[in-house]
């Protein structure tokens, strides 16, 4: 067994009856958490380390101080914050959604016990069998209408804890979207100073601006293949376990659809793509169909954009180079979605900047 902070966390097991159990480590994400699989006799739970970082956004921040901070609070994001966590599975698992119940903590030490929802993560289920595609992606697509629809508090929270709900304002999808200008461009050899990234910006709030006007809904923000478990004996919306939304915030509801089906990871069969956009929008009881097409199709630019981004500076500064393997997938969502209309001015910018770089 070799993990960090190891005299903690075998104290924390053993205050909570798991002294004895096998521990493997899982397969790790993009962030810095870590995740262990505990097994004792015939009983499973998942731990979480996390260490927090402590640019997190206060919520009344200007946007200057949030610059300051640097990039998470810039983008209000959660920082690995156990906190955030435990109150956003809370608020998801009382509205009947599941996400892991959390059995016990240490947020001195960053460590959260939790339900183990299984090892039926929809990736490895498709790569298995692929024709569960249909099935599983309306289940999800189900799953968050389900959530297009409830209604949240401006705070998060459990009996001993509170977390704030902010808004995913221009600031934050901004942040964002400078990561490609930042990481991504200089990679495939554009030559980024500042005026084409003044350009750039201009051109990002154009076409973001009038989505901050849409009605808002709770956005988990990595809602993808890789992030959801199919758990067969549970029913309805209930039937897809939820992982990784400590970044909750409230924005769009065609965010999380764009990154489920315009997923970084795998191939999504194009054929379902617009049926599942048109089950959401039926589902989630939304007015304007065409709207809510448009700005999908933004909201999956801004996304690509911003992977393409992290992805590179995943490789560059955090030496992690199998993450190069996957920008071609993203970058073909991403020159796809520049190709219509209400991303012109994008386009106009970057096409002539990426010839060798396309869609389809």
């Amino acid at each position: 067994m070799s993990f960090e902070n190891k005299t903690a966390i075998l104290q924390f097991l053993k205050n909570n009856n798991w002294a004895n159990a096998k521990i493997v480590l899982l397969a790790q994400d993009a962030s810095s958490r870590n995740y262990y699989r505990l097994q004792q006799s015939d009983k499973t739970a998942i731990l979480m380390q996390a260490t927090s970082d402590a640019d997190i956004c206060p919520p009344a921040a200007t946007e200057q101080q949030r610059q300051q901070l640097g990039y998470t609070a810039t983008a209000r994001l959660a920082a690995n914050n156990c906190g955030a966590f435990i109150c956003i599975a809370n608020e998801l698992s009382s509205r009947g959604f599941s996400a892991p119940r959390v059995l016990a903590t240490d947020l001195q030490n960053d460590l959260v016990l939790l339900e183990d929802l299984g090892e039926q993560m929809f990736s490895g289920l498709l790569q298995q069998n692929p024709n569960q595609e249909p099935q599983l992606y309306q289940q999800a697509v189900s799953m968050l209408a389900a959530l297009a629809r409830a209604s949240f508090n401006p705070t998060a929270q459990t009996q001993h804890l509170q977390w704030p709900l902010l808004q995913y304002d221009l600031p934050a999808l901004l942040a964002e979207t400078d990561l490609l200008s930042d990481w991504y461009l200089p990679y495939v050899g554009v030559n980024v100073d500042d005026e084409l990234k003044g350009q750039l910006r201009a051109a990002w709030v154009q076409v973001l601006q009038p989505l901050l006007q849409q009605p808002k809904v709770l956005v988990l923000r990595d809602f993808h293949a890789d992030n959801l478990l199919w758990l067969a004996d549970r029913e309805h919306i209930s039937n897809i376990g939820l992982l990784d939304f400590q970044d909750a915030v409230f924005g769009h509801p065609a965010y999380d659809l764009v990154s489920l089906l315009q997923d970084a990871r795998r191939d999504v069969s194009p054929k379902l793509e617009q049926p599942l956009i048109d089950s959401f929008v039926e589902q989630a009881k939304l007015s304007n169909a065409e709207e809510f097409n448009s700005n999908y199709r933004v909201l999956g630019a801004q996304r690509a954009a911003k992977i393409l981004g992290i992805f590179v500076r995943l490789a560059k500064r955090d030496k992690k180079q199998h993450y190069l393997k996957i920008l071609p997938r993203v970058e073909k969502h991403f020159i796809n979605n520049l190709a219509f209309a209400e991303l012109q001015p994008i386009a106009k910018i970057l096409t002539p900047l990426l010839p060798n770089r396309s869609g389809k």
